[in-house]
């Protein structure tokens, strides 16, 4: 059996070079490639691949929300998240999005195409590495307030920037901040987005 590939990934080269190592496999064949998150579910409807390799960084919708609405769309696809970046958060909320497997970039060609038959006959892979972080990290500690608060703080506006991003009072978004910079023990504002996002939180 054939197993049918749909590649997501807004860099190119990185893009290709999955296409070239997975397509060298006697038992793969790449059917579509798309460059943003938007385009994950329409490409799948149209070629209706087994299993979709989904980078996490993406222009439009990230690779996470992308796998919840390819999962809700299409749930017979299975879902292998294949990023640069290991956070712990992203495992975690990629599983939750409905995910299969979660490995990093760096995963040599032929564990990546392991893990894609893995995957494929139903089975969970998750990095090793990644797993024992994210079992160290832990749940997010922050509401969804908290995290929607952090989120539009990335941009460094004021906090009256802030407010009006995410319909809230001026008040309410510092009482936010305030909150998320104990919960995370950073030094202040910009430390608590940093120490978020390195978790993965955001």
């Amino acid at each position: 059996m054939t197993i049918r590939l749909l590649l997501a990934d807004d860099q190119a080269m990185v893009r290709g070079a999955l296409a070239t190592l997975l397509g060298l496999e006697p038992d793969m064949e790449v059917v579509a490639e798309v460059g943003s998150g938007d385009d994950v579910v329409a490409a799948a409807r149209s070629t209706h691949p087994d299993v979709a390799l989904i980078d996490v960084e993406m222009p439009g919708l990230d690779g996470i929300a992308a796998t919840a609405a390819l999962h809700d769309a299409m749930p017979g696809v299975r879902v292998l998240i294949v990023t640069t970046f290991g956070r712990p958060g992203f495992l975690r909320r990629a599983l939750q999005a409905g995910a299969s497997g979660f490995v990093v970039k760096d995963t040599p060609a032929r564990q990546l195409a392991e893990a894609v038959r893995r995957v494929h006959s139903g089975l969970r892979v998750v990095d090793p590495a990644l797993a024992a972080d994210s079992l160290a990290g832990g749940e997010s500690p922050l509401t969804a307030r908290e995290t929607e608060v952090l989120v539009a703080a990335r941009a460094g506006g004021s906090v009256a920037d802030i407010a009006r991003d995410v319909s809230l009072s001026e008040g309410t978004v510092r009482n936010h901040l305030s909150s998320a910079i104990g919960k995370t023990m950073a030094r202040n504002r910009a430390d608590a987005v940093r120490i978020a996002d390195e978790y993965g939180w955001l």
